[in-house]
């Protein structure tokens, strides 16, 4: 067990751990830590606490002390420059004609360097802006390239939702997010009802994936032959959430279909359409090379 403190650096950032060093911390104040980067002003998400080894990285990096007032002004002052970094650098890159767009700008708390977060389509030369802002700033520059998830997480916005973004909101880190989990949703797969506003797959799709595989885990697919207590017949569609079959039923073989629900655990399936089994493990490559049966199958849905 390790007594660790829990640090974020930014709103919705990520929560790391420093070793306290003696100090004792409450959640809500701000600390001074030393970083990778550098000395670092940080706000205190989590006191001291202890955890399992397997949760800390190690070496961890200690607090060097409780953030005083005078740090707090520093850090509010820091944000000014930043603004200031951030008109000067755009005009640089306007006078250099760069494709790039310029997101965000952050000082360490030791003023030791300046990071520049951009996007572009590709690959940037930008050397001689590097060189022009360092005359600028008489400090380290770095130009960071990010993607356009990481441009919506700093910038805010409102989604589809009318909420803010989760990912500028409480959301951490980022998780994979496919396809697959919308189709297993039965949502539309419509790209404009199921991206957000960074032109990728919306986080929330994550949200409840647990819970829709389990559910449809339990129910059979659109298609099945199944026997109900009024007889056999076809389902027609399924309702995930209230775990409801529609199905054409005939109590005889002849007898006209009629439409009706069922629960799950009143649905036996005769025949299925689709098979849940796992697709087979790729054999192993021979030593003439690979024959047709070695090739792996792409999974398309995800």
């Amino acid at each position: 067990m390790f007594e660790v403190v829990g640090v974020r650096f930014k709103k919705a950032g990520k929560v790391y751990f420093f070793d306290p060093n003696g100090i004792t911390l409450q959640k809500g104040e701000f600390a001074i830590v030393e970083t990778a980067r550098g000395v670092e002003f940080g706000a205190v998400v989590k006191g001291n606490t202890m955890v399992e080894d397997e949760q800390v990285v190690q070496p961890l990096k200690q607090v060097l002390r409780k953030a005083t007032k005078e740090d707090i002004a520093q850090q509010e002052a820091d944000h000014q420059k930043e603004q200031e970094a951030f008109a000067i650098c755009e005009e640089k890159i306007a006078k250099h004609d760069l494709g790039m767009k310029l997101v965000d700008v952050e000082m360490t708390f030791d003023h030791n360097k300046l990071i520049f977060y951009f996007t572009a389509d590709g690959r940037v030369d930008f050397r001689e802006l590097v060189k022009e802002l360092a005359s600028v700033f008489r400090t380290r520059i770095e130009l960071r390239q990010i993607g356009v998830r990481d441009e919506a997480k700093m910038l805010n916005g409102i989604g589809i939702c009318g909420r803010p973004l989760c990912c500028a909101s409480f959301l951490g880190d980022f998780t994979p997010v496919s396809i697959k989990m919308a189709k297993e949703q039965n949502l539309s797969l419509n790209p404009t009802k199921i991206s957000g506003i960074c032109g990728r797959l919306m986080c929330c799709l994550k949200y409840e994936e647990d819970v829709y595989e389990e559910l449809n885990r339990k129910l059979p697919f659109v298609g099945d032959i199944i026997e109900v207590p009024d007889g056999t017949g076809e389902i027609l569609a399924v309702n995930v959430l209230m775990q409801q079959v529609k199905a054409a039923v005939r109590k005889k073989e002849n007898d006209p279909p009629t439409i009706a629900f069922y629960h799950v655990d009143e649905v036996k399936v005769i025949r299925s359409k689709k098979s849940r089994k796992p697709k087979p493990e790729p054999k192993p490559e021979g030593k003439k090379g690979k024959n047709k049966e070695d090739v792996l199958d792409l999974d398309l849905d995800g």
